[in-house]
């Protein structure tokens, strides 16, 4: 059993009952002939980004923290500069997956303070797949297939989970694998001979970096706070960096503009 001890851990069991019932429901739509929209941005949009957002909001509303999620309204900086802590949420992070109908989509749930995550969920409900974790007991992943809630005893493996002897392994994005991204895997072949490379959508990139499947995760393509925050906590818990690709420095989350820098997930040891 992992003793979570303080508000965050006890606002961990809550957050991981709410992302697996915004996955359950999400689930029951992706089994039907759902209906694709198109947001302002030209980004798709379906009834279960609606219906997850929805279903989270409702868990996360006793705690009294204000939610910043991808399918809500985004408050003008001057109004969130205020929030000390915060949660920031994609209900539905890779909705090309869900529409392709791949299994690599995940909900994303994190607990952000004074710009930091301190507590992430990440779970992909298609594969029955849960990462969590908190500043204060690290990060674990557990393969799920009982029903909620989600018991503190459910057996599960703290990250990153020792597979033994591999190749250099990358991993990219299954959706955006752009100029600049092949640049640097042909980079990284000239010093690897032996490179492994391996794609994934979503925010299951940044947790296979944190599981251990991965070494590095270059993205060199636009994404937003929502889409790495939860992601994130699991990979900094898990004993893994994720920093500006430029600067080197920790990604930072409410900034003025909600755009994240290129970053890159890169293991530490």
């Amino acid at each position: 059993m992992v003793n979570t001890g303080s508000k965050n851990g006890e606002w961990l069991k809550l957050v991981t009952d709410t992302a697996l019932r915004a996955g359950w429901e999400i689930m029951k739509i992706y089994r039907t002939d759902f209906k694709v929209e198109q947001k302002t941005d030209d980004s798709p949009l379906t009834l279960a980004d609606r219906t997850a957002d929805e279903i989270i909001r409702k868990g996360l509303k006793d705690t009294g923290t204000p939610i910043l999620s991808e399918e809500g309204i985004h408050l003008d900086y001057e109004k969130r500069r205020e929030w000390e802590k915060f949660w920031l949420v994609d209900p539905l992070d890779g909705t090309k997956e869900f529409i392709h109908k791949n299994g690599e989509f995940t909900v994303n749930i994190a607990l952000i303070e004074k710009g930091i995550p301190v507590l992430g969920v990440v779970y992909a409900p298609a594969k029955n797949w849960l990462y969590f974790g908190t500043s204060a007991i690290g990060a674990y992943k557990a393969e799920l297939s009982s029903a909620i809630p989600f018991t503190p005893d459910y057996p599960r493996q703290k990250l990153p989970i020792q597979n033994g002897f591999r190749p250099f392994t990358i991993v990219a994005s299954r959706s955006h694998l752009n100029g600049e991204t092949r640049e640097v895997l042909d980079s990284y072949r000239n010093k690897y001979p032996d490179l492994k490379t391996i794609s994934a959508g979503s925010s299951l990139k940044l947790c296979m970096v944190a599981e251990g499947k991965a070494d590095l995760y270059p993205r060199l393509a636009p994404t937003m706070e929502w889409d790495t925050a939860a992601g994130d906590a699991i990979c900094r818990f898990s004993g893994c960096k994720v920093v500006d690709w430029k600067k080197e420095q920790p990604l930072i989350y409410n900034k003025k503009d909600l755009r994240n820098p290129w970053f890159k997930v890169i293991r530490n040891d």
